[in-house]
């Protein structure tokens, strides 16, 4: 399982400009392995092979490693905060963590289980500054612990733009970023003039590629966080779904 995962992981890290060192790899691996037998009994993921895992979670995640490092540039520090709505199995962040680790990391989800397993991935792997938080990201969204706190928001294929736009944008101070990871968005571009003008975010860029290693279209997202977002959002749990903005 090791040399597979590493292989693939190293290659993209390596032709991407963003070499992984053998304890990061060895970290990945670690959370791979993890995944696995956790999955047993709880659903995570429903890609559970090496390769699988190496390209559809750890690289694919890994191609946000560039504007993470964009948004330490802009923030003139290392340690901006970071946090994954919706994080799931952990897939962008925790792959994020492994190869940026001086961000300060928050992940957010509705299901206390996850967060159980990722607690103790963090602490198998030692990671530092990293935080759970259970709950919706509709509530979360006005915690004044977490609204307009963080340097950048991001969430991977939770819902489509629109509707991420108001789960993520809340969370991001004035100035912020946040990421949005997509397969094909164009429809979803469009959709989204009305949310991101209405919550304060303004489409900064879309960045489209293939996903390294196969055919599937990915893109990501940038929105800058231009004005504060009116206290009415995010709308309770449940209406930004619905009813889309």
């Amino acid at each position: 399982m090791s040399e597979v995962i590493k292989n693939i992981v190293k290659d993209y890290a390596d032709n991407a400009g963003l070499p992984l060192s053998e304890s990061q790899l060895d970290a990945l691996v670690t959370y791979a392995g993890m995944l696995v037998k956790t999955n047993e009994v709880m659903n995570l993921t429903n890609i559970t092979d090496d390769e699988g895992i190496a390209v559809r979670h750890f690289v694919d995640s890994l191609t946000l490693v560039p504007f993470i490092l964009e948004e330490q540039k802009k923030a003139g520090r290392e340690d901006i905060s970071v946090i994954d709505v919706g994080t799931g199995a952990g897939f962008p962040d925790i792959v994020l963590k492994i190869a940026v680790p001086k961000i300060r990391l928050t992940l957010l989800d509705s299901l206390q289980k996850r967060l159980n397993f990722l607690d103790e991935v963090s602490s198998a792997l030692s990671l530092a500054d990293v935080k759970t938080v259970h709950g919706r990201a509709e509530d979360a969204g006005h915690d004044a612990a977490l609204r307009e706190k963080y340097d950048v928001s991001c969430a991977r294929a939770v819902a489509n733009l629109p509707v991420l736009c108001e789960y993520c944008l809340p969370f991001v101070k004035t100035g912020g970023a946040f990421l949005a990871m997509k397969g094909n968005v164009d429809e979803e571009e469009k959709a989204s003039g009305r949310a991101l003008q209405v919550l304060g975010g303004k489409k900064e860029k879309v960045d489209r590629f293939l996903l390294p290693g196969t055919d599937m279209n990915r893109s990501i997202v940038v929105v800058r966080k231009s004005k504060p977002t009116p206290n009415a959002y995010p709308r309770q749990a449940g209406k930004p779904s619905k009813k889309p903005l």
